[in-house]
C-alpha cells in the first residue's frame, strides 16, 4: 500500500487494515512454521506498510494534540 492510499483513509479504516494485516502475518508465521511459505517478500511487505500505517496514524495524533491546546491557550488569554 502507498503511502498516498494510507493518507487518504480515515483513522479508523486505517486500524481495520492494520488489524487485517496483523492477522495475515500471524497466519503467515503460523504456516511458516508447520510448511514452507510461497511469497516470503510479503512479510516483509506487510511489516512496511504496517509502519506506514503506524506512522500517519501518529502523526494525526500529534497534529490534533497541537491544535487543540493552542486554541485552548488563546481562549484563556482573552
Amino acid at each position: 500500500m502507498k503511502v498516498g492510499e494510507i493518507r487518504g483513509k480515515d483513522s479508523r479504516e486505517l486500524e481495520l487494515d492494520m488489524q487485517s494485516l496483523r492477522k495475515e502475518m500471524f497466519g503467515m508465521r503460523f504456516r511458516g512454521a508447520s510448511e514452507e511459505v510461497a511469497k516470503t517478500a510479503r512479510f516483509r511487505d506487510i511489516r512496511r506498510t504496517v509502519a506506514r500505517i503506524k506512522t500517519i496514524l501518529r502523526e494525526r495524533e500529534v497534529s490534533a494534540a497541537k491544535a487543540a491546546p493552542a486554541g485552548a491557550e488563546q481562549g484563556a488569554e482573552k
